[in-house]
């Protein structure tokens, strides 16, 4: 039966998701829409489940602080990208490109942190190294890079290695 269970929900959260943003993009919560949402949160992950091999285990209960920390340093930055336009004239912007060594091994935590730092206003994810092992991050206005490489690692990195493991 958990066989069964696992070839037809290979990524059971992922199925969760697609069906609930296919109800929300919908603008209409119909049986309909459910069921069709469902249909294709079955169909995507079965197909795509080859290219997941080695899925990490994932805590759900974890992301939700880990969200609610996003949402919250998404909106402080907000304010201060703000600030800086209008307060920091571009002759005495400093901003900076910054090396943040990983310790985050799979391919799915390392893009949620990517993301995490693109989502964030006055930082971008500019790339990822051939191994994984490292981001390059600019950042638009910082007079010290390594506070900000360390602020990312405690962050952010080790509630995604809690998360991830």
């Amino acid at each position: 039966m958990m066989r069964a269970y696992r070839w037809l929900l290979p990524h059971p959260y992922l199925t969760a998701i697609l069906a609930i943003v296919w109800i929300m993009l919908q603008n209409k919560a119909t049986a309909g829409m459910a069921v069709f949402g469902l249909i294709l949160g079955i169909i995507i992950p079965r197909l795509t489940s080859i290219w997941w091999p080695d899925t990490p285990k994932f805590r759900i209960l974890r992301m939700v602080p880990y969200t609610l920390l996003v949402v919250w340093d998404i909106v402080v930055a907000n304010i201060q990208v703000a600030w800086i336009v209008l307060t920091v004239p571009n002759s005495k912007l400093k901003p900076a490109w910054i090396v943040v060594p990983l310790d985050l091994k799979y391919p799915e935590a390392i893009s949620t942190l990517a993301g995490t730092i693109t989502l964030t206003p006055g930082t971008v994810t500019a790339d990822v190294s051939d191994q994984g092992n490292c981001l390059l991050v600019h950042v638009l206005h910082t007079h010290d890079p390594d506070a900000v490489r360390d602020d990312i690692k405690t962050r952010y990195e080790s509630r995604l290695l809690r998360i991830f493991s």
